[in-house]
């Protein structure tokens, strides 16, 4: 489905049911140089069991139009602007990487009108190496390769029936990558979590339960960088909840089922 937002129209995946604005929704944020693709099976899901599911291509990125945000900040405003414009007065936010720092601006902004947050393979500070940030714009193939090579424990998921995740990745970010020829997304989504500043104190104001999702073998935001704002949303007087995933960074694909089974069951608070 599209949605007109300011001035642009977003694709967002609803999992292949009608949007109906009286079921609960959930709202799903994909990282750099990907998009709603990469939560298929966690989208399906919870579109097939009582859900409204948003999995959206954030602004510039592939099926939508729009300028591609330069900062968490600005992502994270469009998040409130994409309520809007679908009528939704409360969504549960679901984010992967720099959608995790989206997801948790937003919430933070939004406060009431979030019921959920979900950080999955989320860090802060999120800084991006010199090396690679350089690579981004000046050598983007090299730099998919590198992001590829440390985002996957494995090549293949248990179970998954041969599935190549790591070429199945060199072709989502090649091809997100030429999907805008005006912005190089590589390098501007990792500009963008190299500079944010505002983790710790949007965890201070959040007013929902949240739940991090993070990857045992994760070199990309290993687990221990989620250290900080977990003990900010304690210090907060919440209680957030911590599940560890087997494989990496991209555990949507690389562990599809435990990562589904850990959104399915925190939605259900």
């Amino acid at each position: 489905m599209h949605i007109h937002v300011q001035g642009a129209e977003i694709y967002a995946y609803t999992g292949g049911k009608a949007f109906d604005a009286a079921k609960p929704t959930a709202i799903f944020i994909h990282g750099v140089l990907c998009d709603h693709s990469v939560w298929a099976l966690q989208s399906r899901y919870l579109a097939n069991h009582g859900w409204n599911v948003l999995a959206i291509d954030l602004p510039g990125h592939c099926r939508s139009g729009g300028n591609a945000p330069k900062s968490v900040e600005e992502a994270a405003a469009f998040i409130g602007a994409l309520m809007d414009a679908a009528g939704l007065e409360k969504a549960a936010l679901i984010g992967h990487s720099w959608g995790s720092l989206i997801a948790m601006e937003a919430a933070a902004t939004l406060k009431q009108r979030i019921s959920h947050l979900v950080l999955v393979g989320t860090a802060f500070p999120m800084k991006v190496s010199p090396a690679l940030l350089d690579s981004a714009l000046n050598t983007p193939e090299k730099a998919i390769a590198m992001v590829n090579t440390f985002s996957r424990a494995t090549l293949s998921p248990p179970g998954g029936a041969g599935s190549w995740v790591f070429g199945a990745g060199m072709a989502l970010g090649r091809r997100v990558l030429a999907s805008n020829s005006r912005t190089n997304l590589l390098h501007a989504g990792f500009t963008a979590c190299d500079s944010y500043a505002g983790g710790e104190a949007a965890m201070a104001q959040l007013s929902c339960p949240v739940l991090f999702v993070l990857g045992e073998q994760d070199q990309m935001t290993p687990p221990k960088a989620a250290k900080g704002l977990i003990e900010a949303a304690r210090a907060a007087g919440q209680q957030p909840r911590v599940q560890m995933i087997p494989n990496g960074h991209n555990q949507m694909t690389e562990s599809p089922d435990p990562t589904l089974f850990a959104i399915r069951d925190f939605l259900a608070i």
